[in-house]
């Protein structure tokens, strides 16, 4: 991931990474470590939750619960599209949870995921099924 980021021409102010940060079973999953390891603000925002209980949201854009794990709130669920099953928003590295909500929401445009995860989503599964040349090993 980090000789991909190196490949980035304009400078990175944030990453959101199909993960986890603080929702994690030891409280710093990958969006805690590349975010401390690159000095950049991350959040996680993951398809599925690894820890904690919550209550499920509304199902209108924007409808938020919290995620609870051992009495300490790890995460927000929130619903990026009306009716839609909802993603789990933890903080990474530098940044509160209210803000790491806020963007991911500014990202979901038409679709579930944040654009930039679901455009490297494509990217990566064009990769695998060798529709683009150089394959993974050549991002690193």
């Amino acid at each position: 991931m980090v000789g991909a980021l190196r490949k980035v021409e304009t400078e990175v102010d944030s990453l959101i990474l199909d993960a986890q940060g603080l929702a994690h079973p030891r409280r710093m999953g990958l969006a805690s470590h590349l975010g401390i390891f690159l000095d950049v603000p991350t959040v996680g925002c993951a398809k599925s939750r690894l820890v904690g209980s919550y209550e499920e949201p509304g199902r209108e854009k924007g409808s938020a619960t919290d995620l609870v794990h051992r009495g300490e709130t790890v995460g927000r669920v929130v619903r990026t599209r009306e009716g839609v099953s909802p993603v789990y928003v933890s903080v990474g590295n530098g940044i509160d949870l209210e803000s790491a909500v806020d963007l991911v929401l500014a990202c979901c445009t038409k679709y579930r995921l944040p654009e930039s995860t679901r455009q490297a989503h494509n990217a990566a599964n064009r990769l695998r099924r060798g529709e683009e040349p150089g394959g993974i090993m050549s991002l690193l």
